[in-house]
């Protein structure tokens, strides 16, 4: 996938973008949102080998959970393969120990510098803290806005892309982003990918699930105030 700068981690490739998709779409169209190597092969048009090569970089990710087959009948049971979302049952033992570890980086860099402070409670500092990392690790450059609880990651390194692979690497990567704040526990969501003047403009917009809606009000009309380097270490 061609790229307007370097990107890494599971976006990296379309193949694998399409992979994630049809994962996380799995959840709805099949009862334990779970496809086999088989599944994928055929919906992706890929080599198996290909397709295992992929899952296998997601796996160590923390972006895909394998699972063996319950077979009631005789035959060799299968690997199903599923999307790490956070939830229950769909959890990742990767994601959760890089979320863990990006708290702790977290607190070591405001430890260093006291005189930043935020609003936010603890648990939607862990958040933030684990979403920094995971963009970073995927070539964004993020700044977060705390006040508007805003995610800027302009210039979109896939600006240069395909523009109707757009949405679908949107839809993922949103879906990555809930799946990182999901592992790392607390109140905040990805709520959308903001409408975009510019093809490089990129601003995800988050929500806080426990404000009261007087408290949404605010986040959405505060004015910018930019505090991405209270989280991670960049």
């Amino acid at each position: 996938m061609s790229n307007g700068g370097s990107v890494c981690g599971p976006i990296s490739s379309y193949s694998r973008v399409r992979i994630l998709h049809l994962l996380f779409e799995a959840r709805h169209t099949h009862p334990e949102g779970q496809l086999s190597i088989g599944d994928l092969c055929e919906a992706t048009g890929l080599h198996a080998n290909t397709v295992r090569e992929h899952l296998q970089r997601l796996i160590e990710g923390g972006y895909v959970i394998p699972t063996i087959e319950h077979r009631t009948t005789r035959g060799r049971p299968r690997t199903l393969y599923s999307a790490a979302t956070g939830d229950p049952g769909a959890s990742s033992p990767v994601a959760r120990d890089k979320a863990k570890a990006a708290a702790r980086r977290g607190d070591l860099l405001r430890s260093m510098l006291p005189g930043i402070a935020t609003d936010l409670g603890r648990e939607a500092t862990y958040q933030l803290d684990a979403l920094v990392e995971h963009l970073e690790e995927s070539g964004f450059e993020p700044i977060v806005d705390d006040e508007r609880l805003t995610v800027d990651l302009s210039p979109c390194p896939h600006a240069a892309g395909r523009p109707e692979n757009r949405p679908m690497l949107c839809q993922v990567h949103l879906g990555l982003m809930q799946g990182v704040l999901n592992e790392a526990g607390g109140p905040l969501a990805a709520e959308r990918v903001r409408d975009a003047v510019l093809p490089s403009d990129c601003t995800v917009q988050l929500r806080d699930t426990s404000a009261r809606p007087s408290e949404q009000l605010r986040h959405r009309t505060a004015q910018s105030h930019r505090t991405g380097v209270v989280h991670g270490m960049a």
